[in-house]
């Protein structure tokens, strides 16, 4: 089964790649969406696999696969930004969008509705004026135990599949929560990546404690299982948003040791994001914060720079097409 590599950029919407990231289209007016739109997230379902939900400037989106066709998804979103999408692992109809400012708004009906959820999250914050919501993440063992990771607000935690949220912060060195991750290994082992480094917690939350690792700054963007789930992980590291350098680091041991992954040549952002999908665990993708691009095709023991350049990048996803 072949993949398309999908690619959503902060102001010139979303482009695509049907050749693993050799060559790339522009979704443009056409198909939609505004061409100058700025896209937070795209979130694909192995039991809608069909569609992707992309979380922009506008609301969330739903974009045909097949004819690369976009349609808004009303919500009180509409005219918010949409900086994550999450679907339960089970039951694809239930969505969990966060925005800036800072809320979960929640579907049980594929989008047709929207309720937002009790998170009590602030208005306002001193570094981004407005928090927003970074990442929401369902437990892959357990679907109603869901996180959320703020920019600037630290971890919210829920039990209850996303109808009501805590905040669960204490430990944190930093509440400039840029991605939270979840790895099983007999235990739960829960991450936040910072602006001041990572972070693990081995209660679901309720405390945290700094994991230091070897690099010039401590800067963390996003953190990715790979999708085989054999405690292999990717991590962005980089001197900040965008920086002027990065390398994404690895572990094989459920994030207990991290080395370089060694992405050829020189990045000239943070490392950024890396895309994995259990249709294949060994095709990877990855970006830096300014649209350098690499492919792995051995789960991450070795990559390929891709040859397009494009500009800031937000989201990364690669589904499989027939």
């Amino acid at each position: 089964m072949a993949a398309r590599l999908y690619i959503g950029t902060g102001g010139f919407s979303v482009w695509y790649s049907d050749d693993y990231g050799e060559t790339f289209s522009r979704l443009l007016g056409n198909s939609g969406l505004y061409s100058e739109t700025r896209v937070w997230a795209l979130n694909w379902h192995p039991d809608r696999p069909g569609e992707i939900l992309a979380g922009t400037d506008s609301g969330v989106h739903r974009l045909d696969i097949k004819t690369n066709k976009f349609q808004p998804v009303p919500s009180p979103m509409d005219a918010m930004q949409v900086w994550s999408i999450a679907r339960s692992p089970s039951e694809p109809n239930l969505i969990l969008a966060g925005t800036r400012p800072g809320a979960v708004f929640r579907s049980t009906d594929g989008g047709k509705s929207w309720v937002k959820a009790d998170a009590g999250i602030p208005d306002n914050c001193l570094y981004v004026t407005h928090p927003r919501v970074t990442r929401v993440l369902f437990d892959p063992k357990d679907h109603n135990l869901v996180w959320a990771g703020l920019e600037v607000g630290g971890v919210y935690r829920s039990e209850d599949a996303g109808k009501t949220w805590k905040q669960t912060s204490q430990g944190l060195i930093s509440d400039d929560v840029h991605d939270v991750g979840v790895m099983h290994n007999g235990g739960r082992v829960l991450f936040a990546t910072t602006n001041e480094g990572l972070l693990v917690s081995e209660d679901d939350g309720d405390t945290w404690k700094h994991r230091p690792f070897a690099s010039k700054k401590p800067y963390t963007r996003t953190i990715t299982p790979r999708a085989d789930e054999t405690g292999v992980a990717f991590m962005a590291n980089g001197d900040g948003p965008p920086g002027s350098w990065g390398r994404l680091l690895r572990t094989r041991d459920y994030g207990k040791t991290w080395e370089n992954a060694c992405l050829p040549g020189e990045l000239q952002s943070s490392a950024w994001l890396v895309a994995t999908n259990k249709t294949n665990p060994d095709l990877l993708f990855a970006s830096s914060a300014l649209g350098q691009y690499f492919r792995s095709d051995d789960g991450g023991e070795s990559w390929e720079a891709l040859p397009r350049r494009l500009t800031e990048t937000r989201a990364l996803a690669w589904v499989p097409v027939p």
